[in-house]
């Protein structure tokens, strides 16, 4: 079974999601950006969401996570939750 480690920020609406990747383009640091904007309760962890199996996350995140390439931004993602900005640290 395939496992991941990711970080992430979520939020509610896909401009502020487009906003936070200009930010981290700009080299505003990943976990700074989630720790003040991630509705996500992994926030307080800078959006880590450590390691965790195929199947775990819900389909559109668990699509970016297991087939884009690694330690690259991805977003905005939608999903039920709202959107997500994330960056997958490593894939077994």
């Amino acid at each position: 079974m395939s496992k991941a480690s990711a970080v992430h920020i979520l939020v509610k609406s896909e401009k502020l999601a487009r906003e936070i990747m200009k930010l981290l383009a700009k080299g505003v640091p990943f976990s700074k950006l989630a720790k003040k904007h991630s509705i996500c309760t992994s926030a307080k962890r800078g959006g880590d969401l450590g390691e965790f199996k195929r199947g775990q996350m819900v389909k559109g995140f668990d699509e970016v996570v297991f087939t884009k390439p690694l330690l690259k931004v991805h977003g905005p993602i939608k999903t039920k939750f709202g959107y997500h900005v994330i960056k997958t640290l490593y894939r077994t």
